[in-house]
């Protein structure tokens, strides 16, 4: 990724993908969480930071946030805070790994295994020989997975740990037929499910005791396991995945970190789980405040995180800011309609970025915002809209409109609004006034 200073360069540099490694010294926007949180000494991520490095300290976290707030980009500052201090981070990306649509916890607890084993290789690890065949048999009941004898044979025969990078090859090539069955393959995902719902507590140990191989290697540093993408689950499938199995999925000893859908923590269920996890909350960058008068410092500091990234003489005069106001605070959002925005500057073959081409962009991304919403809602969102930000009751709504991103959430003190463009669809439905004309929160 290149700084953008030419229209051209912007397509690449606003991708949605989240900054990774090298990436962060040059793009990553300090002092966000001042903005997100009202509070320059409240952070979430600092918070998990903390409690990962602590010895034996409860290891299972639920992070929500919106979709688009930067969740990706911060777990992944995250785990190289944490790498920098000698601990041994894997993030796994269930929507590459996984049918997004067809996921039960023991899915989690495969790829947990997989990652282990990915970091114990990293580390040198001298997995003993009887961990080594637990793990072997628990997986080669002779009907799913046939694992070379001969190499099975060579490893006890030998009776010292396993340590060679052929056997960890082997296993980890069993795990990466494993994953794709789990996408792909209907039939024998079930055998995989059933296997590890019948013995979960005899894959738990095995876990366990491969991240105690792991910390005796790092003086004791636990590895992290990190899941990401779980936000985009739909509450029925989250539920699923999470409610009932709540006790299994926080049960390791070392910590294991889950994004969680943020509408979901309207649910009255929500209180048990946490009973269960550490949950906190990325909130979104604040763009105004609760009687809806610019947030001029969120708004600032979105600029700097466009900034960092491309020229602001890209941009013709105030349409940054029209971008950045009509995108609610979702950098993912505003990416993309910079992005769109771009495509189409450089079609009229300019330099710069012009209001018409920002307004279509907004235009497109209303349009794909307003198609999940129904008639019968507009009560529910003008209520919003009129002043009523706190104290929503009807819950089941609410969790719909935050699934959909039509409703925001900012923390500071809890409250809500509508994203930007919907309440520009009900001004244009003449529904609501504009803001312009009266002060929609006072």
């Amino acid at each position: 990724m290149k700084y953008a200073d030419q229209l051209s360069e912007m397509i690449n540099v606003f991708s949605p993908e989240p900054l990774k490694g090298e990436q962060m010294a040059q793009f990553y926007c300090d002092n966000t969480m001042e903005y997100r949180m009202s509070d320059k000494y409240s952070s979430p991520m600092e918070d998990i930071l903390d409690l990962c490095q602590e010895e034996r300290a409860h290891s299972a976290f639920l992070l929500l946030g919106h979709k688009g707030c930067g969740k990706s980009t911060e777990l992944n500052r995250l785990s190289a805070k944490l790498a920098a201090r000698g601990y041994h981070v894997k993030t796994i990306i269930c929507s590459r790994d996984l049918d997004m649509f067809n996921i039960v916890y023991s899915d989690l607890f495969i790829l947990m295994g997989e990652a282990l084993l990915e970091i114990a290789e990293e580390c040198g690890c001298r997995i003993k020989t009887e961990l080594w065949q637990e793990i072997i048999d628990f997986w080669d009941d002779g009907t799913i997975i046939s694992i070379s004898k001969e190499e099975e044979t060579a490893a006890v025969e030998t009776g010292v740990s396993v340590t060679t990078p052929k056997i960890f090859a082997k296993m980890l090539k069993i795990f990466a037929k494993i994953k794709a069955d789990l996408k792909f393959n209907e039939e024998i995902r079930t055998e995989y499910r059933k296997k590890i719902s019948v013995h979960s507590s005899e894959w738990m140990k095995l876990l366990q005791e491969v991240a105690e191989e792991i910390e005796e290697k790092t003086e004791g540093k636990a590895p992290v396991i990190i899941f990401e993408d779980l936000d985009k689950l739909n509450p029925e499938d989250a539920w699923r995945v999470f409610y009932n199995y709540a006790a299994v999925l926080s049960g390791m000893t070392f910590p294991v970190i889950y994004t969680f859908p943020i509408g979901l923590s309207y649910d009255a269920r929500f209180s048990a789980m946490e009973g269960y996890f550490i949950t906190k909350t990325l909130p979104m960058i604040k763009i105004e405040d609760i009687n809806g008068a610019p947030f001029v410092e969120g708004i600032h500091i979105i600029e700097k995180i466009v900034e960092k990234r491309a020229a602001l003489e890209l941009f013709e005069k105030d349409v940054l800011g029209k971008l950045i106001q009509y995108t609610g605070g979702s950098l993912r959002e505003l990416f993309h309609a910079i992005n769109s925005s771009a495509k189409r500057a450089e079609r009229r073959s300019s330099e710069s970025i012009s209001m018409e081409d920002a307004d279509r962009a907004l235009e497109e991304l209303k349009t794909s915002l307003t198609r999940r919403i129904e008639k019968k809602d507009y009560d529910f969102l003008i209520n919003i809209y009129s002043g009523n930000k706190e104290l929503i009751e009807d819950k089941q709504m609410l969790l719909k409109m935050l699934q959909a991103s039509v409703v925001l959430e900012y923390n500071g003190k809890r409250w809500h609004n509508l994203h930007p463009l919907v309440a520009q669809f009900l001004v244009d439905q003449k529904l609501i006034c504009d803001a312009a004309d009266q002060n929609h929160g006072g």
